[in-house]
């Protein structure tokens, strides 16, 4: 009766932790690992610029215009030649292209290059830690990133979690799906096989271990 018990709770708490960060959270009692082919499977993203950012605009050959400037609450930036610009919502190559445009104004053919450097990640461009991780928290995604390096971003696992128990809730073509990680196997075993590639928006559910 224990053990029964026992199960039915390591299966009920992810549940109980979804719910309180995603509304409408739909698990099934039985969850599938990410498919082979997808474990790895190559990820087109590029950041996308926020509120908050500190973008480093450079101009080739125009030192005085180089500068690093805010990104507005408004999602809007002033630079030495243009007031305004629109940055939250493109990415780092878009909005150098576009001060290329307004720069050509005053200048003979500009060539830009624009470097976030401090940023305030929004939570779809984050992978989220719940649960029992050791500091569970969103971390910033990067290209190529995996579980394993999530993990380590946030301590690993602390004393009472179940690792093997834990879920991954990830969208997918518009669907919300939930998956079986082994964190336990990966971090505490070194199973390279239950390492996958992470996407941004991806949350990363962790239990507690019922004894």
């Amino acid at each position: 009766m224990h053990l029964f018990v026992s199960k039915f709770l390591r299966k009920s708490l992810p549940l109980a932790v979804c719910a309180a960060v995603l509304s409408g959270c739909s698990i099934n009692s039985d969850h599938p690992m990410v498919a082979e082919e997808e474990r790895f499977a190559e990820y087109d993203y590029n950041y996308v610029i926020g509120p908050g950012d500190d973008v480093q605009i450079f101009v080739w050959g125009n030192d005085d215009l180089s500068v690093t400037v805010p990104v507005r609450p408004d999602g809007k930036i002033t630079t030495r030649l243009a007031e305004d610009l629109q940055a939250s919502g493109r990415t780092s190559t878009e909005l150098a292209r576009e001060i290329e445009e307004v720069y050509s104004q005053y200048i003979k053919n500009p060539i830009v290059t624009v470097i976030i450097d401090e940023f305030v990640t929004i939570p779809d461009q984050q992978i989220r830690v719940v649960g029992d991780g050791v500091s569970p928290t969103g971390v910033p995604y990067s290209k190529h990133m995996t579980l394993l390096d999530v993990m380590i971003l946030v301590g690993g696992l602390n004393e009472f979690a179940d690792g093997d128990a834990a879920k991954l809730i990830r969208m997918v073509d518009g669907e919300q799906q939930t998956y079986s990680l082994r964190l336990d196997s990966l971090l505490n075993e070194g199973d390279i096989a239950a390492n996958m590639a992470m996407k941004p928006g991806d949350i990363v559910v962790i239990p507690e271990a019922w004894f």
